[in-house]
């Protein structure tokens, strides 16, 4: 009888073993990591969702990986690396390349335009407005950058921004003036009225005149530090870090959709992937691609920002929602589908 009492005895406190092993096991489970490459403009919002988002899934992490778009479009094509979220500052480079083979649909959810950014140390920061910005940066004391067009929008948005001030103020020498006699490498064919940029893989940049970066978050820290006087950035980019802006006109900021025809009189030609990209407003767009690892947990996190437009909007990026393609089933009300 002592025996039996003891083989209980011994039996009660491996079961409660047992279950304190399984719940310090269940306790450190590893939380599933949901990874979003993302346009550098996007960081100040995208930081805000993922804190909404965590606070709501205790059992995930987010970890973000921002970019100019055209790299984080490249990580998954190119280089085959899985994200869970792709938010590009260009939309169509979504359907451009990621459709049909990595993504299937996608959602227009912002807009935004280019600006021209300074600080108390530019030079010539009292005299600067929306008519003689461009005869600023060509004086040759002042010194003036953008993002790389090969790996992000905004860089290449800002070379649409300049050829399609030569059409707004009627002075051919305005691009040539400020990039092709700093980067003698890029080329512009011009056909009834239209223009075409044409940009190599390799940038022959003066670094006397001009200051190039692969994305454009990239060059807040040394405009801040007086590296240099003006950049193209990202009208949202200026107001989340609180900077002077220069607000160009309507018909070359990209920032209006009563001027998409205006707009496309230029494109730009990124020779490296043989693509074609005509100026249009400025849209960001975003989609699960379809190799992700955690697709409904991707979809939550859409939810969130299409559930809270004002999260964009207070950061100065107007808020759309617009989807195309296969839409998934939990984000129909929640955008306006296009064929």
């Amino acid at each position: 009888m002592e025996k039996k009492i003891i083989a209980v005895g011994l039996l009660l406190i491996g079961i409660a073993l047992c279950g304190c092993m399984e719940q310090e096991k269940a306790g450190s489970e590893e939380k599933i990591v949901l990874k979003i490459f993302h346009a550098g403009s996007l960081s100040v919002p995208f930081e805000e969702y993922e804190k909404m988002y965590e606070k709501e899934h205790p059992n995930i992490d987010i970890q973000r990986e921002p970019a100019g778009s055209v790299a984080c479009v490249r990580k998954i094509t190119d280089l085959g690396k899985k994200a869970d979220i792709l938010a590009s500052a260009d939309y169509s480079l979504i359907p451009q390349m990621m459709m049909p083979d990595y993504a299937d649909w996608y959602v227009m959810f912002a807009r935004n335009e280019i600006v021209l950014v300074y600080t108390d140390k530019s030079k010539y920061k009292d005299e600067i407005n929306s008519e003689n910005w461009y005869k600023i940066l060509e004086r040759p004391d002042v010194k003036f950058g953008f993002s790389n067009p090969n790996d992000d929008p905004c860089g290449y948005r800002s070379q649409m921004v300049m050829q399609l001030a030569e059409i707004y103020y009627n002075n051919s020498t305005i691009y040539d003036n400020l990039v092709l006699k700093y980067i003698p490498n890029i080329k512009v064919e011009e056909n009834d009225g239209s223009y075409l940029i044409i940009v190599p893989k390799d940038l022959e940049v003066n670094s006397d005149k001009l200051v190039v970066r692969s994305k454009e978050t990239d060059l807040l820290a040394p405009l801040e530090a007086g590296a240099f006087d003006y950049l193209f950035i990202y009208k949202s980019v200026a107001e989340q870090h609180k900077l002077k802006y220069v607000e160009l006109p309507k018909e070359i900021n990209l920032g209006y959709y009563d001027y998409a025809d205006y707009y496309k009189r230029v494109a730009l030609e990124i020779t490296a992937k043989n693509k074609t990209i005509v100026a249009k407003p400025i849209v960001y767009g975003l989609t699960v691609p379809k190799n992700a690892t955690y697709k409904k947990e991707a979809i939550d996190f859409v939810k969130i920002i299409l559930e809270h437009p004002e999260v964009l909007e207070k950061n100065g990026q107007p808020a759309m929602a617009i989807g195309k393609g296969n839409i998934p089933e939990e984000l129909k009300g929640l955008v306006k589908i296009e064929s």
